[in-house]
């Protein structure tokens, strides 16, 4: 008896069960997709509202599902590396920024810069001062307002050295100098905080704070005393300009100092003689202020002068001399800044590179000497090596001097000491460009929490700033 089953059936019909059934598959499979892409929209939506309510750990509960095994969608990732950053857990958001990134095959700058910032907020409240100090130090590379919330908070730090950068941010900032925690900062018990604090007022061009300006010249210290008569000069009272002066010939040396320091920054052509004579000061802080406050003040006839100071018998005077040199940018110092190169004291030598680079002489006049501090068994000699190459910028028809300083500046990376890494990416933040991105990026992974934290900071200003290719 001949079976009556499916295989009797004609070709034309087996063809239609066949095409019906894959078709009911795949409605199927659309249906349940949909089913998982509908929870998966829910949950997202869920993190979004946790987030927004600062319920971070919820978000990320809710967000880890959505991410799993690499998969997921941008908006998922990138919510989920945001909170991980407000955790404090930024070397876990670096790695998620990475693979989004490798996801994409794109660079998303905000969100790396906001990467490279959360290696710099957790430290803020870190039980160390040291590690304070680096944080804030960061934190001041910015130069952003949005800094300048967790500047004032600083000012409540149990730390006058912490309190003092704090302030030093808010001074950087336009807000900041508007910023009622600063007007407080001017009653601070530590006098190098209060000193701080007057001088961001002083830069404020707000006339309101005259009160508390005319309260500080009566400080019991005299350097306090000194800036609060500064302060009141550069808000138009025309009888502080000569109180700074007389200070400037006062018999204590540290008033003196500071007197001089504040006339540089003052930037009145009044103060050149009063400059040129405390250059020859029997005492060598003195002497080495006035070199200082030549350079600060900005004008080329402020040289004269300073090419004598590079003979003095005292490194840091003839270090003083060179770097004011650097400042006032002219060409005409360059063969005695030539001949700093082969000073004796190292960093004198690091000081002439770094002058020469600000007036624009080729790398290759100042290649030898880098090679020889970075090689210096002294830290701090190349530590100072670090920071001289900071002022290496692009130059047409100069060659590329901030090219090659980025070269020996990824080297440095490697020093086995914190504080020579802290120099190079401190550095490479402030040459900034593309090339020093995936340096700095690389970096937020050193060993040392004030090395990333640095690294945070060079990276967020380079992030911050409009993307170009510099040096490279």
């Amino acid at each position: 008896m001949p079976d009556s089953g499916v295989s009797d059936l004609p070709p034309s019909s087996l063809r239609i069960i066949l095409l019906t059934t894959v078709i009911l598959f795949l409605m199927i499979g659309n249906t349940l997709a949909a089913g998982v892409a509908s929870e998966g929209t829910e949950a997202l939506r869920q993190a979004q509202a946790a987030f927004e309510r600062k319920q971070y750990d919820r978000a990320l509960s809710l967000l880890e599902p959505l991410t799993k095994d690499g998969v997921g969608s941008r908006e998922a990732w990138t919510l989920k590396i945001r909170s991980l950053i407000r955790l404090g857990r930024p070397t876990e958001a670096l790695g998620d920024y990475e693979r989004l990134e490798a996801q994409s095959k794109q660079e998303d700058r905000p969100l790396l810069r906001e990467v490279a910032i959360g290696f710099i907020t957790p430290l803020l409240k870190d039980m160390r001062e040291q590690m304070r100090g680096a944080a804030y130090t960061a934190l001041k590379e910015l130069d952003s307002e949005e800094a300048l919330p967790y500047f004032e908070d600083g000012l409540t730090d149990g730390s006058g050295l912490v309190r003092t950068l704090a302030v030093e941010g808010l001074g950087r900032l336009a807000a900041g100098r508007r910023s009622a925690h600063l007007r407080r900062a001017v009653a601070d018990q530590a006098a190098m905080v209060r000193t701080a604090a007057l001088k961001a007022l002083g830069r404020s061009n707000d006339r309101t704070v005259i009160p508390l300006l005319e309260r500080a010249v009566g400080d019991e210290q005299p350097g306090v005393r000194v800036t609060a008569w500064g302060a009141l000069a550069m808000l138009g009272r025309s009888e502080a300009w000569e109180q700074v002066r007389e200070a400037a010939a006062r018999p204590n040396p540290d008033e003196r100092s500071a007197a001089l320091r504040v006339l540089g920054s003052l930037r009145d052509r009044r103060a050149l003689p009063v400059l040129h004579k405390a250059l020859h000061d029997p005492q060598p802080s003195v002497r080495g202020a006035a070199a200082l406050a030549l350079g600060e003040l900005g004008r080329p006839e402020a040289s004269a002068g300073l090419a004598p100071l590079l003979l003095d018998p005292v490194p840091a005077v003839r270090a003083s001399a060179v770097a004011s040199l650097g400042e006032l940018g002219s060409r005409d110092s360059i063969p005695g800044l030539k001949q700093a190169l082969a000073d004796a004291n190292p960093a004198v030598r690091a000081a002439a590179v770094s002058a020469l680079l600000r007036v624009g002489d080729p790398y290759a006049d100042i290649a030898d000497v880098i090679r020889g501090l970075t090689q210096d068994q002294d830290p701090g000699i190349r530590a100072a090596a670090a920071r001289a190459l900071a002022s290496a910028r692009p130059r047409p028809g100069k060659g590329n001097a901030a090219t090659e300083a980025i070269d020996t500046l990824r080297l440095l990376l490697e020093d086995p000491l914190p504080r020579t890494r802290i120099a190079a990416a401190r550095a490479l933040g402030q040459i900034g460009g593309k090339p020093v991105v995936p340096i700095l990026k690389k970096a937020l992974r050193d060993s040392d929490e004030a090395v990333r934290a640095t690294a945070g900071g060079g990276l967020g200003r380079t992030l911050g700033s409009a993307p170009d290719s510099t040096s490279g």
